[in-house]
């Protein structure tokens, strides 16, 4: 019987295995794929480091031919608005991802249990959305006139908090991750659906954990249109918002040549393309130093098994 069982782990394995030439096409496709994502990013820096004149004669390059660090320099002479704005993406994007975590996962994990009585019902409820949904108009008349939320920092946070994508992915990961077994012996043993949740499920859970967390830290950096929609007080604008602002701006002095001389002469002192270049730097680079955390626990949630033996 052992033989027979060797001889058809050994089968399986076999059919598991990649061959070394698909192993190869894959590894130049993940190659491409990289070399793609990286060299916009790798474009952009040097534009944003290059004089605004020699961008006008020599147009993009790679290689700067006359270095200039004005783009830079215009975004320090605004620092104070922008570390408060950075501040506030910063709060908003820890604080939000945080709670997107508490609140995806356990209605996840809800309709993940069969013996949910109202499961089928709440998961279309959590479906619908993700196809239908009631417009701008509503949810701002909810967020602002019902729940109070405009000028205030939760306008940035709760309506961004649960996305149905999220907890379908959610749902999909405990259902077929974690074996029942393990459940119901956690019950025999006397522990409610809450210790069961947070003392058992989400420790072997981290795949699931780091993958919404990404998604959310990435929503919520991203954002720039809750600002626009709901904050009117300049202290409570996201770096995403007040960048935006100021890129809109650029192209109104560029778009409007008549515009006043003191907006003219603040157009001359301001290097137009390579202002608009580091903003994209600014943002790209605090959201990429996120990429080693959530990867760090990926990997380390992969090497963590439910069921030994």
């Amino acid at each position: 019987m052992s033989c027979k069982r060797n001889k058809g782990s050994e089968s399986i394995s076999k059919l598991n295995r990649i061959s070394k030439p698909t192993n190869t096409i894959f590894n130049l496709i993940f190659l491409v794929i990289s070399i793609m994502c990286v060299i916009p990013v790798a474009f952009v820096f040097p534009i944003s480091i290059t004089s605004e004149s020699s961008l006008t004669d020599n147009g993009y390059r790679f290689w700067p031919k006359e270095f200039s660090l004005d783009a830079y320099r215009f975004l320090l002479r605004e620092g104070k608005m922008i570390v408060n704005a950075l501040e506030v993406s910063i709060f908003v994007t820890v604080v939000g991802t945080i709670i997107a975590i508490i609140l995806t996962t356990a209605m996840g994990y809800v309709l993940s249990r069969k013996e949910y009585k109202l499961n089928g019902f709440l998961t279309w409820i959590v479906f619908i959305p993700m196809i239908f949904n009631g417009g701008m108009l509503s949810s701002y008349v909810v967020n602002t006139n019902l729940l109070g939320l405009k000028d205030s920092v939760w306008a940035l946070i709760l309506p961004l908090a649960v996305s149905s994508f999220n907890v379908i992915v959610c749902k999909t990961f405990f259902k077929t991750t974690i074996p029942d077994s393990i459940v119901e012996s956690a019950k025999i043993d006397g522990a409610n659906q809450f210790k069961i949740f947070s003392k058992i499920v989400l420790p072997i859970s981290k795949p699931v954990l780091a993958t919404i967390g990404l998604f959310s830290c990435f929503s919520y950096w991203n954002d720039w249109f809750q600002s626009s929609l709901y904050i009117n007080n300049t202290k409570l604008i996201s770096l995403q918002a007040l960048l935006n602002n100021i890129q809109k701006s650029i192209e109104y002095l560029a778009n409007n040549p008549s515009a006043g001389l003191t907006l003219q002469q603040y157009k001359a002192q301001m290097p137009q393309e390579g202002v608009r270049m580091a903003i994209a730097i600014v943002i790209i680079i605090p959201i990429a130093c996120a990429y080693p955390f959530f990867q760090r626990y990926f990997i380390s949630g992969l090497t963590i098994g439910a069921v030994k033996g």
